[in-house]
């Protein structure tokens, strides 16, 4: 059964050129949320469109999961690579380019792609596949899917929000600790729109703060008036507000957390989450894998 597209959403093809330029915009180079965030600003995409969850991701919204499908078409074809933080950068040969033709890239990646696949005798003419429906989901093109997508991680997002709380709490204890804070200590109750926990953390071994945190163990998203509440909570002497939650938060939420003329709450939303607890290896283990060049093979 096919995925039902939301046509208000840019098509993951569609968002390969804004990405290439948001790059550009940004030197060159850019985590995925500098890229996200500029392309929904080039494009002067709405809010209600931005904030639309992906049907299948409880950490993603379709704007994020079509552009992570964007840049794993473009790092396939050679435009751009990606470090081991999630930092994208435009690729030499590429780096004075105007812009990309995104038909073209599409149809390359999915040509490779078939040509590494065994196919039967009577369809070797890969030249005749189809490669028309660009705005279709991306899943099934056969290309391998962004780190974002993978199994994995859904799984995990999963037993993330079906925690006990109070264990949830005491993971994000963990968390913060592994990330350099020290005297994290998690409140006897959890209160909706209050405080989790507190602790310290300290900037080079000098300068320490007063941090307070929440958890919200949440499917949907974060909205505006959570980070308010939050923000409301907390007293004179903690300098710094943490708000973490295993799903994502609004376009609204994120700019009233930056709001210039308020106290500043940190965003640490499901899939910053999982990329915590992957680096420090927590109830998580890596698993090495091979994938096979097949061409290599037969050409060599």
């Amino acid at each position: 059964m096919r995925k039902q597209i939301d046509r208000r959403v840019p098509s993951f093809d569609q968002l390969i050129v804004p990405t290439f330029n948001a790059l550009k915009e940004l030197g060159g180079s850019g985590s995925n949320d500098e890229i996200l965030n500029r392309i929904i600003s080039d494009l002067d995409i709405p809010d209600d469109v931005v904030d639309i969850p992906h049907n299948d991701s409880t950490t993603l919204t379709e704007i994020a999961y079509r552009a992570a499908w964007s840049r794993t078409y473009m790092k396939s074809y050679g435009v751009i690579s990606n470090s081991a933080r999630a930092v994208w950068s435009i690729n030499p040969d590429f780096a004075q380019a105007d812009t990309l033709d995104a038909k073209r890239i599409v149809s390359e990646v999915r040509l490779k792609q078939a040509k590494a696949k065994p196919q039967p005798e009577e369809k070797n003419d890969y030249q005749q596949m189809p490669i028309e429906n660009d705005d279709d989901d991306p899943e099934d093109d056969g290309v391998s899917e962004p780190d974002e997508v993978k199994p994995w991680r859904t799984r995990l997002a999963e037993i993330l929000q079906n925690m006990n709380p109070y264990g949830f709490e005491r993971l994000t204890q963990r968390i913060l600790r592994e990330c350099g804070f020290s005297q994290v200590e998690v409140t006897k109750k959890s209160r909706d729109g209050g405080i989790d926990g507190t602790g310290k953390w300290k900037i080079n071994g000098i300068f320490s703060f007063n941090v307070a945190f929440q958890c919200k163990r949440y499917s949907e998203q974060v909205s505006a008036d959570a980070i308010r509440d939050f923000r409301g909570s907390l007293t004179t002497d903690i300098e710094k507000g943490v708000l973490i939650t295993t799903g994502t938060f609004s376009k609204a939420a994120k700019e009233e957390a930056s709001n210039p003329g308020k106290q500043q709450i940190d965003l640490i939303d499901g899939e910053e989450l999982i990329n915590k607890i992957a680096e420090y290896g927590i109830g998580v283990k890596e698993v090495r894998s091979y994938e096979i060049d097949e061409e290599f093979f037969n050409k060599i």
